[in-house]
């Protein structure tokens, strides 16, 4: 007997008491002009002592898995968010594509000792489709005949390094990325608006639709649980007004990006990743400017692509944020040349 979306919903929900509760939040917003940007909140345990760093095309880029890595010669320059210098989590690169890579515990990437394929760093990934492609379809055509095989050693801290990836493209098309058991699923098309962590994201979808059907302005569920976050964060992002002025259509994305945040020093010590939200990114994928919100200081800033991109083969730039400088506006002038991070190796 085939299974009813709501006894899928309740299977997937009763099995999250096994599991985490995960971090992160995505969200694609559609402006009135038919415009979009990606929000996303990075959240975790401690200070990812992220960078942010601005890489030119034509970079040469391998794996960062040593012998046996895929290699390639990056297609576009990029401004992203990095994960303790080891990877690549956040950002948008020169023709608009937005990647974010978020934790998920149930990934499997398969055996990458006994594959032949060329091995990408877990860190590298969300690098890799930033560098290479420029629009969601062209990603998806090319990333479905699986180039490679993800290797993911623990990262610093000891912690598992499982996570999925959403890309978005200025037309408004999105994909997901995850490894189930070894395979590669994608979930393809521009409804795919929302991404948070655990369950894998076919049960996510399961369960949003049986609170779809309770209404949010009758009841959501208010945890800061994964399967929680993005039923409200999906109703909140329909029910948000599509700005045409582009700095009331930013303002919106950050709005819902907050209220889908963590506070500063909520734990649970039964639930070890629950945690709280560290920064916050907003991407204007017309624009091309890429915002940064540390949840350390009360002051936003972004950077104009265009401003800051190296010339083709020219050095990667560095922002760097430790000591938590207190930044705002448009700040491009202050990144400077530095020696790129190494992708998670070992």
């Amino acid at each position: 007997m085939k299974k009813s979306i709501f006894s899928i919903a309740l299977g997937a929900a009763l099995s999250l008491s096994a599991l985490p509760a995960d971090a992160c939040t995505r969200i694609l917003y559609e402006t009135g002009t038919k415009s979009y940007l990606v929000g996303r909140s990075m959240d975790w345990m401690v200070d990812t002592q992220t960078d942010l760093w601005a890489f030119p095309k034509g970079m040469a880029r391998d794996g960062g898995v040593g012998q046996g890595s895929i290699k390639w010669t990056a297609k576009h320059g990029s401004v992203i968010s990095a994960f303790f210098n080891v990877g690549t989590v956040d950002g948008m690169n020169d023709a608009g594509l937005v990647a974010n890579v978020l934790y998920l515990v149930e990934s499997d990437y398969g055996d990458a000792a006994a594959s032949k394929k060329p091995k990408l760093s877990i860190g590298a990934w969300g690098q890799y489709a930033l560098d290479n492609f420029g629009t969601v379809a062209e990603a998806v055509t090319a990333l479905q005949k699986e180039p490679f095989v993800i290797v993911a050693p623990d990262l610093p801290g000891g912690h598992k390094a499982g996570a999925h990836l959403a890309i978005a493209d200025a037309s408004g098309d999105s994909a997901i990325f995850e490894y189930l058991g070894g395979k590669l699923v994608i979930h393809h098309g521009p409804q795919y608006t929302v991404m948070t962590n655990s369950p894998s994201y076919d049960q996510q979808l399961a369960i949003n639709t049986y609170w779809n059907t309770v209404g949010g302005l009758q009841f959501l569920p208010g945890t800061a649980r994964a399967a929680d976050r993005f039923a409200r964060i999906s109703w909140n992002l329909n029910a948000a007004a599509k700005e045409s002025d582009p700095r009331l259509a930013t303002a919106t994305t950050f709005s819902l990006i907050r209220a889908i945040s963590v506070p500063l020093g909520i734990a649970d010590p039964k639930q070890p990743n629950i945690a709280s939200t560290v920064w916050r990114t907003v991407s204007d994928e017309q624009a091309k400017r890429y915002y940064f919100e540390s949840a350390y200081n009360p002051a936003i800033f972004w950077v104009d692509l265009e401003k800051v991109l190296p010339a083709a083969g020219g050095k990667p730039m560095k922002l760097d944020l430790s000591g938590r400088p207190m930044l705002s506006g448009e700040v491009s002038d202050k990144f400077v040349a530095a020696e790129p991070f190494k992708f998670l190796s070992k």
